[in-house]
């Protein structure tokens, strides 16, 4: 280790600087970055540029573990995995966080926001970002889409709001007669029909929705599971992967439709075991 390292301690002040001050801003609370700075100098025993740097440092990895990040603090990526191993122990000893920045449920709203569907990112021309490779790294090690797939108010969030997109959408193109046949069949049926929301199209062919969910950037990874894909095979002319991201802050989302393998790689993570 270099003299000039960050040790475990050091890197687990400044995380938690950093959460402080995110969490504050995803509440909309005001919070001062210059205090929070000279707070971790004290610290440290780092000086001013240094722990700007690894503010910045830090935006990365959270972007990493699909997460929002600080928008004062740009990521700065080639980070050491250290770095990241004090995110996921600020985490593990703070699970109950990403419930506390949940916005308001769409339910408890007078109107829904509206919701742009924009294109997939393996469907624009422009190349992926640079640092892909080590998001995906850290997206990996941490297991990020097991996280988002264990968050059930996440995941049920983001089906409502799907649910709510689906009644709008229809309505705005003279389909009240349809919006009223959608159903939200995770919820009313329960898991296991290889979709979350049974909808229409405009036309009035079926719309089979299943919904992803993540506080993260658009191409944080996500669980899919074997049926959802089974069923994506059979009945591939109605069934959509409807990605939200970046949910807390402002939900964005894209569409995609089978083959999945034509947009993302699939990995197995698992395996059943059975005696023979």
């Amino acid at each position: 280790m270099s003299a000039n390292a960050w040790s475990d301690l050091e890197n687990d002040a400044v995380v938690a600087g950093y959460f402080s001050m995110l969490q504050e801003e995803l509440l909309a609370r005001r919070y001062n970055k210059a205090a929070t700075n000279r707070l971790l100098q004290d610290q440290t025993g780092r000086n001013h540029a240094s722990v700007e740097f690894k503010l910045r440092n830090i935006s990365a990895v959270v972007q990493g573990f699909g997460l929002p990040f600080i928008e004062g603090y740009k990521p700065l990526f080639n980070f050491q995995m250290s770095l990241a191993e004090a995110v996921s122990r600020w985490l593990a000893r703070h699970p109950e966080w990403e419930t506390s920045i949940q916005p308001v449920r769409q339910s408890e709203l007078a109107e829904p926001p509206s919701l742009f569907v924009g294109i997939a990112p393996t469907l624009r021309n422009t190349p992926p970002p640079d640092e892909l490779e080590q998001l995906q790294s850290v997206a990996r090690r941490f297991d990020v889409a097991g996280r988002d797939e264990r968050n059930r108010a996440l995941g049920h969030a983001g089906e409502e709001l799907v649910l709510h997109h689906e009644y709008k959408s229809l309505r705005q193109n003279g389909r009240a007669d349809l919006a009223s046949r959608v159903r939200w069949v995770s919820k009313e049926d329960g898991d296991g029909a290889g979709y979350d929301i049974a909808s229409f199209t405009p036309d009035g062919r079926e719309r089979l929705i299943e919904v992803k969910t993540t506080n993260g950037w658009e191409r944080t990874p996500f669980h899919i599971s074997r049926n959802e894909l089974e069923v994506a095979k059979a009945r591939r002319d109605e069934w959509y992967l409807f990605r939200l991201y970046d949910f807390v802050r402002a939900p964005k989302a894209f569409e995609m439709r089978p083959p999945l393998e034509a947009h993302v790689e699939l990995t197995a993570t698992s395996f059943q075991a059975s005696f023979g």
